[in-house]
């Protein structure tokens, strides 16, 4: 299952890398990501492939939460499809 991830607030050191090694522990590959800051606020946005995660979804959404708490950034995670129905056009 394709997957949506988005992660925003205050930029800081490392938010990538330890987003990114919790996705790579739990097996979720990611396909895209695109990253920018402004005016010191942060904003990632990544397309990951959970096919093979050893986790479940609710469990990934539990545990990226968690981190973007300690982070001091808001993480949320979404169903591609259902992603792409919420933007369409």
């Amino acid at each position: 299952m394709k997957s949506v991830i988005t992660v925003m607030g205050k930029d800081s050191v490392g938010i990538i890398a330890k987003v990114s090694e919790l996705l790579a522990k739990n097996e979720i590959n990611i396909i895209d990501i695109s990253q920018t800051t402004y005016e010191n606020q942060f904003l990632m946005v990544m397309i990951v492939d959970m096919k093979n995660s050893n986790i479940s979804f609710a469990q990934t959404v539990n545990e990226l939460k968690a981190l973007g708490e300690e982070l001091g950034q808001k993480i949320q995670v979404r169903n591609k499809k259902v992603f792409d129905s919420m933007h369409r056009i």
